[in-house]
């Protein structure tokens, strides 16, 4: 995509992000909804710069952050690893594979009641709560990747006198690396999502507590401006990610 057509998509999503926040604040200021549930997009700044000031909206961005990110890194290295293992492995994919599909369903919500009873309402028992959650997008694409490189490069690493270690190094992983970024992208949302969860759930500070306080006592601005910060490092990380993604990939042709 040409960088004329990259400018013209950039205007065109702040276009629409504009009109958005403008029909935001028109249904608040005509009183369609109540400003007990619904404050304009001023009271929602405002909330915003008096918790950056107070240094509090701050400290809450900064312990879901990290919540997301360990609990992100830890399912991305699970299931990465064990995905490549089982892409590499025509036996395992034949009988682990089923098995996982079956798991991958359930929802993470229905498995926090079993991690409290093991870890209690903790920082453990979210950071478990996310991984669970983001564990499968990435183990299922990473076999997936695996699994589907061709079978003439399987047949040369061999001539070659390759390990499988090193044919799942050198060639299996580097092509299954899109595969794995949709993967990675995906269980990073779930990361943001479950993190806000396990916060809720534990009442052990972040935005997730700071989003269900608010909510308990009526106070919709801090409701909004948790969510508005929650929008904002997803779209953050996800143009990381992306931009991680390009620069790995530079090899590929576009």
């Amino acid at each position: 995509m040409s960088a004329r057509r990259h400018l013209a998509w950039g205007l065109a999503s702040l276009l629409v992000l504009a009109m958005a926040i403008g029909l935001w604040s028109w249904i608040a200021r005509a009183g369609l909804v109540s400003a007990v549930f619904l404050p304009g997009p001023e009271r929602t700044w405002a909330a915003i710069v008096k918790g950056l000031q107070s240094g509090v909206l701050v400290q809450q961005t900064g312990q879901t952050l990290r919540r997301m990110v360990l609990g992100w890194g830890l399912a991305s290295v699970l299931g990465i690893g064990a995905g490549a293992v089982i892409g590499l492995s025509a036996r395992a994919r034949v009988w682990v594979l089923p098995l996982l599909e079956g798991i991958r369903p359930l929802p993470a919500s229905a498995v926090a009641p079993v991690a409290i009873v093991f870890l209690g309402l903790s920082e453990q028992m979210i950071l478990v709560l996310i991984a669970f959650g983001a564990l499968w997008p990435m183990l299922l694409t990473t076999a997936h990747g695996v699994a589907s490189r061709p079978a003439r490069l399987a047949e040369v690493s061999r001539c070659l006198g390759l390990s499988r270690t090193a044919y799942l190094r050198k060639i299996a992983l580097p092509g299954a690396l899109p595969d794995i970024f949709g993967g990675l992208r995906l269980g990073l949302t779930v990361a943001l999502i479950l993190a806000v969860v396990g916060e809720m759930i534990t009442a052990q500070g972040g935005l997730g507590t700071r989003i269900l306080l608010a909510a308990r006592s009526f106070r919709a601005p801090d409701i909004f401006s948790g969510v508005v910060v929650l929008g904002l490092i997803g779209l953050a990380s996800n143009a990381i990610l992306s931009l991680a993604e390009a620069w790995l990939l530079r090899w590929r042709p576009r």
